[in-house]
């Protein structure tokens, strides 16, 4: 393990506390409410993480992806997925280009809305998988494949793909592989009465709002890294296996209740992404310890889309939260070293 300098990173702690503080303030300008989801997909960002958005239409995401980027400073653009988007709509294409008098002609490529830093992919679900798989190297790996040669993404690269829960005629469920490149699986609910009246006091009048830039693209970098350095004691990052590990109906140790009504569990990847979310949250808290809590905090937005209830499930009426809630209450702390 590297070794890092607890003075330095205590003050890049300080730094990140301070502008998630100044973020917040920024963002309130605009958005009424969802706090909560506001803070999970800027954990998701500074985990270099990506979030698929769950949410009725109305709910403000395209809203808050682009107020983030403006804050930010960062490159925002929004892709509207259809069936008939095809994979170079997202990716880019080759071109010819031919010289006017010489008529030498050669391949040019031209780079798709992918090449930014804060994508909105929105209703993901209502293209067909040939086009949904355009993102996965994307998401991955940050750069692009054409003709053999690669193109990197710029940095920070942040994708947030949006479901609506309601409507399911038309479209395509995400495969496995793709749900599992998303680090959290977020549900937007409506906000409260209150709120809601106060956004019908902010958007139904004259008003011009301006959003202060609270950071820019590097610091983001630099803050993703400090994310990073944050130290996790043994039993944490345990904790974080367990859960995983009695989340799989095979697991010997795992629950009859979980064996019962799951058909899988999670992967390795939700550990890592246990870990990482859990770093992040206790960064923006401003503490350099990472504790049980900050996993549970983060639980089920790492497992929602992790983990397959069967049928006997559908059947007693058990869902996905159910069963993340039976993990959180029955898999133990291991005791601190």
């Amino acid at each position: 393990m590297p070794t890092v300098d607890l003075k330095v990173l205590q003050d890049d702690v300080a730094r990140l506390r301070d502008f998630h503080q100044r973020l917040r303030h920024e963002l309130a300008k605009v958005i009424v409410g969802q706090q909560d989801i506001i803070d999970q997909v800027l954990v998701s960002l500074l985990a270099d993480g990506h979030c698929l958005l769950l949410g009725v239409p109305g709910l403000a995401k395209t809203l808050l992806v682009r107020c983030l980027a403006e804050a930010m400073d960062l490159i925002f653009k929004r892709i509207q997925f259809t069936p008939d988007l095809m994979p170079s709509d997202i990716t880019g294409a080759e071109i010819l280009d031919e010289e006017l008098g010489s008529g030498h002609r050669s391949l040019r490529f031209v780079k798709g809305p992918v090449f930014t830093n804060l994508l909105l992919a929105d209703e993901i679900n209502r293209t067909p998988p040939k086009t949904q798989a355009a993102l996965l190297e994307a998401m991955q790996e940050r750069h692009v494949t054409c003709s053999g040669e690669r193109f990197e993404l710029p940095r920070p690269f942040f994708v947030l793909a949006t479901q609506n829960p309601i409507e399911q005629e038309g479209t395509y469920p995400l495969p496995e592989a793709q749900l599992d490149r998303f680090m959290f699986l977020l549900r937007m609910t409506y906000t409260s009465r209150a709120e809601e009246i106060q956004i019908l006091r902010q958007t139904t009048v004259n008003r011009a709002v301006a959003i202060a830039k609270v950071t820019t693209g590097p610091e983001i970098v630099a803050l993703q890294h400090t994310v990073r350095d944050i130290p996790v004691s043994d039993h944490v990052l345990a904790y974080c296996t367990d859960l995983a590990r009695h989340s799989r109906p095979e697991e010997p140790a795992a629950s009859e209740f979980v064996k019962r009504n799951l058909n899988y569990g999670a992967g390795p990847r939700a550990g890592q992404f246990l870990v990482l979310a859990a770093k992040a949250w206790a960064g923006l808290d401003g503490r350099l310890n990472v504790c049980c809590d900050d996993v549970r905090r983060n639980a089920h937005a790492v497992f929602r889309h992790r983990v397959s209830c069967n049928f006997h499930a559908a059947s007693e009426g058990i869902d996905v939260d159910r069963v993340i809630d039976h993990l959180l209450k029955t898999v133990p702390e291991p005791d601190a070293q």
